[in-house]
């Protein structure tokens, strides 16, 4: 991703030689990519190394088993307590899940 982002960034300063939009469209990638890009990498690796191990997101990949194992335990036991509060409404889904 970051060698995507760089020879985007040279384009754009290549193209700002006639119109200095684009330098500032440049300094914009490079600020968002610093921004988010990198921050969002190394915060979930040091999220799985850390004791707690609990990853946030719904749909995002575990980086170890260990996060793994606890995001699926976790949505266990959310499973149980949803079927323990609302045992109606978890026998027609069930019902609904069968047919």
């Amino acid at each position: 991703m970051g060698t995507i982002v760089i020879s985007g960034t040279v384009v754009l300063v290549v193209f700002g030689f006639g119109n200095h939009v684009w330098w500032l469209a440049a300094v914009a990638v490079l600020f968002l990519y610093l921004q988010y890009g990198r921050d969002s990498s190394s915060s979930s690796s040091a999220a799985s190394s850390s004791a707690s191990g609990s990853s946030s997101g719904g749909g995002a990949t575990p980086s170890s088993y260990r996060a793994y194992r606890d995001r699926r335990d976790k949505q266990a036991k959310w499973e149980r307590r949803y079927q323990r509060e609302r045992p109606l409404e978890s026998r027609r889904q069930a019902r609904e899940k069968s047919n």
